[in-house]
């Protein structure tokens, strides 16, 4: 189905011309608007219970465990209803009313922060033997323990109560660049019209930008990546405030809670260390042949003179480019993900028939796609742009990797763990991507087809390992620039990203002003060094995938177990567990490795007659 064509002008459609089998239903987390609020004002009301609390946490274990249960109630309700408001509020940005709510739960999120803001610097202040004491008299405690570690391991970077107060206070005020970037950049942004490929005007929307980059028409694509820029070059100062302002929210946070540095506040909360940041950054930049290589090969097949960043993603093999139904889709990750095991696929077809997953683009509707993350008490959601390119089967073997990872997670641990650090979130949906495209590869029977998703593979390589790298590297240069008081500007910026571009692309590229530019429209430069961790996780994903086609069931009980984890250990040991060490190189040359035998894959076949 293509909502697109029914349309027949070229715009997107409006929700309520979707089949409702096509959307998220809502209904399992609230039945009715009405028990929402429900919980909202039960909320309101028990916030302020916190205050019965304070300075009594010490009094006795089963103080300690009466108020750990009382905590987890507000929260997991809380967990409903910000997670309600978020994906009402996505389906249509541009509608008030789920504005208003997300707005609320935001606030009262405040409230929650600000209320209990004295219970860690409360906890902090007894002597360890007292909660160890604490936890061998109630053995209901004894479930928290790998908490407290944890707690006691962040002990220098939790401040007092008044501190704690304050920093929970400013928290929406920290949060204001990230939320007015993406309004801008999925509601109020106003895209130009521009011609197709079959000479028709049509909307550039987000879905739609990537969809032309795939093109074989050189001119649509230069259409579309040209113009795609126009709002953001319209308010690039404002954009770079926005951009500036977040590297000044993460440095106020970092220097209050006396870390050495931005990056080191954002790694160290969930015990990662900064060696596998630099690791990942120094072995990537020893290992950029292969990437180099790649840019040569495209220009080669190609036949261009100069290599144009609109030029990366065209699809080189068009004789095979067909389009892909969401219901083929489907089909496909039920025999892609075979090696996870049947619990793993009868998951899968549960959230597929009991609508967890919004499909199409619509009017007003974030762009590009996520899973909602773990909830206690009710399964994740997915989020979609379908256009039914191939990329859109990956997209949703990566987003359904995350959402089962959440399902897992919610199923098999208490409230406490019931998570899990981002730090390890982008293996099991890269590892997804790693499965689909070796069973596409296999039953793949034309030299053409095998030729297309060796270059889907090789594309893959270069999104997820290689550009996420160079945005870490990126992230590290401008927040150590801010940190030693060096001006930032929109022209620096922009200097710095195109020449880490070129680094990365080798001579054969050359870099357009849009490119150096394009720093301004990717929204996970708002989350604080969190973009080395697609790399991490992509090199973890593809020694997993190995294991789990060479030894079979025992990887397989690994791999669901490491799942089920949450946040009962700590990250870089639930991947070892699994057999995956970060801390190591390897697994980084690992990959450019790879890179060079599909690039050698690919000439060869190419060399055949």
């Amino acid at each position: 189905m293509n909502y697109y064509s029914e349309k027949g002008n070229g715009q997107l459609p409006v929700r309520k011309e979707i089949d409702d089998k096509y959307k998220w239903d809502l209904t399992d987390i609230y039945k009715t608007e009405e028990l929402l609020e429900k919980d909202f004002r039960w909320i309101e009301n028990q916030i302020l219970k916190y205050n019965d609390f304070e300075g009594t946490l010490g009094e006795s274990a089963e103080k300690l465990f009466e108020f750990l249960k009382f905590d987890e109630e507000l929260r997991i309700r809380f967990g409903r209803v910000i997670r309600y408001a978020l994906l009402a509020k996505d389906i249509d940005l541009g509608d008030v009313k789920y504005q208003a709510l997300y707005e609320r739960a935001n606030t009262l999120n405040t409230k929650i922060d600000t209320e209990s803001s004295f219970v860690e610097p409360e906890l902090l202040s007894f002597p360890e033997e007292k909660i160890t004491g604490f936890i061998s008299d109630k053995n209901e405690l004894n479930i928290y323990r790998h908490y407290f570690e944890n707690l006691l391991r962040m002990k220098p970077h939790i401040l007092s109560k008044e501190i704690e107060e304050i920093l929970a206070l400013s928290g929406p005020l920290q949060q204001l660049p990230h939320d007015a970037y993406g309004l801008f950049a999925n509601a109020d942004a106003k895209f130009p019209r521009v011609k197709d490929d079959k000479g028709n005007e049509v909307d550039i929307s987000h879905g739609r930008y990537y969809v032309a980059l795939e093109s074989t028409d050189r001119e649509y694509r230069k259409r579309v990546y040209k113009n795609f820029y126009t709002p953001f070059n319209d308010l690039k100062n404002t954009i770079f405030a926005l951009f500036n302002g977040n590297i000044k929210a993460n440095q106020f946070n970092a220097k209050v809670r006396k870390f050495q540095s931005d990056r080191e506040a954002a790694l160290k909360v969930n015990n990662i260390p900064e060696n596998v940041y630099d690791n990942l950054i120094n072995s990537v930049n020893e290992n950029l042949q292969p990437l180099h290589r790649w840019g040569r090969l495209k220009k080669k097949i190609l036949g261009i003179d100069e290599l144009h960043p609109y030029d990366t993603y065209v699809t080189l093999f068009p004789s095979v480019m067909r389009d892909y139904s969401y219901e083929e889709g489907k089909e496909i990750l039920l025999k892609g993900l075979q090696p996870l095991g049947e619990d793993y696929l009868n998951t899968l077809k549960n959230a597929f028939n009991n609508r967890w997953i919004d499909v199409y683009e619509t009017k007003g509707k974030r762009s590009g796609a996520y899973s909602s993350g773990v909830t206690f008490g009710f399964h994740p959601y997915v989020l979609l742009n379908w256009n039914n390119q191939l990329g859109d089967v990956f997209t949703f073997s990566h987003e359904m990797g995350h959402n089962l990872h959440s399902f897992y997670t919610e199923q098999n641990q208490p409230f406490v763990f019931a998570n899990y650090s981002i730090f390890i979130a982008e293996v099991a949906s890269t590892l997804n991507e790693a499965l689909l495209l070796d069973y596409l590869m296999d039953k793949s029977s034309s030299k053409d087809e095998k030729l297309s998703l060796i270059e889907r593979y090789l594309n893959n390589i270069t999104t997820t390992f290689y550009r996420q790298t160079r945005f870490a590297e990126f992230e590290q240069i401008v927040h150590e620039m801010n940190s030693k008081g060096e001006p930032l500007t929109t022209d620096n910026v922009s200097e710095i990203f195109g020449s880490l571009y070129m680094k990365h692309w080798g001579t054969e590229m050359i870099l357009d002003e849009e490119e150096a530019f394009s720093w301004s429209r990717i929204p996970h430069f708002y989350y604080n060094f969190y973009v080395y961790q697609y790399a991490t996780s992509f090199a973890a994903s593809e020694l997993l995938a190995i294991k789990l086609k060479t030894e079979g069931k025992p990887a397989i009980d690994k791999y669901l177990s490491f799942l089920k984890a949450g946040n009962s250990e700590y990250p870089i040991e639930l991947l070892k567990n699994t057999g995956a060490d970060l801390n190591s190189p390897d697994p980084i040359i690992a990959v450019a490795e790879k890179m060079d035998y599909l690039l050698d894959r690919m000439e060869e076949l190419l060399a055949e007659n």
